[in-house]
């Protein structure tokens, strides 16, 4: 599903990811974690055929980027990107819609079919905004906006879902009801593999599978979610102690304090 190879990225001269390999597969659900300025908006940016790679090769869904249509490949990858650049006060079920066209607005003389229409409609029902499906994008909460965003990944039914840090703006509550649609949606989709962005580990749903750890644009470790995310890899990853507690398919992270002697 997504194959990155001693990947490189260079932004205006500065080394943003070294040396970066990474293999997802099908249905695999994937966590990347590191702090502020790790590169994890940047790998998702390769990730979703944004970028380009300085050096190395990436591959997704079996093409290479650089020797396919990146606008045809986008079709196929659902992109939750909590920086949504809408402007116009289009409504919640207009922004879901235009994850069928890959475009911020709608296309003009573009119109859904009824089909459509309903599945976008089923979508915004499934992620619990169903009241809110005619309110204009600028009036609505951060929150509200993330669950849309999520809804309209998936109307194009991608193979390859990316989340940029889906639980952002939502309250204790909704998050929750969040990684329940998260874990809810694996049930149903479960060829679709996904990477999540996230910086806490409570904000992982409880179908993750994989996990990778990234800090100043390399990766540290990555494979299966029990194996990486421990007490010492987050420590060495955020260079502070951090005490990793899995309960219940959950992960939480605490401070860990040496008892005095």
């Amino acid at each position: 599903m997504l194959e990155l190879k001693d990947v490189d990225f260079v932004r205006d001269g500065k080394l943003l990811l070294s040396g970066v390999s990474l293999t997802v597969g099908p249905g695999e659900r994937w966590a990347l974690l590191g702090p502020n300025g790790a590169g994890k908006s940047t790998l998702l940016g390769l990730c979703g055929a944004v970028t380009h790679p300085t050096r190395g090769t990436v591959e997704i869904l079996g093409r290479r980027l650089g020797t396919v249509d990146i606008r045809t490949l986008r079709e196929s990858i659902g992109h939750v990107n909590p920086r949504h650049p809408v402007r116009s006060p289009l409504s919640i079920r207009d922004v879901v819609l235009t994850g069928l066209t890959g475009t911020i607005e709608r296309m003009p003389r573009w119109q859904p079919t009824a089909a459509q229409e309903q599945r976008a409609d089923e979508l915004i029902d499934l992620l619990g905004i169903g009241a809110l499906a005619a309110a204009p994008w600028t009036t609505i909460s951060q929150g509200e906006r993330g669950r849309a965003l999520i809804a309209r990944a998936l109307i194009s039914d991608p193979q390859l879902l990316l989340l940029d840090e889906p639980s952002t703006g939502l309250d204790v509550a909704a998050r929750e009801q969040l990684l329940e649609t998260l874990d809810h949606i694996h049930t149903t989709h479960s060829h679709l593999a996904w990477l999540l962005v996230t910086h806490h580990l409570e904000e992982l749903p409880t179908c993750t599978t994989h996990a990778a750890l990234l800090r100043e644009g390399h990766i540290l470790s990555a494979g299966l979610a029990e194996d990486v995310l421990t007490t010492p890899l987050i420590t060495r990853t955020f260079t502070h102690p951090i005490q990793i507690t899995h309960h219940a398919g959950r992960w939480t992270a605490t401070t860990h304090r040496q008892q005095p002697q």
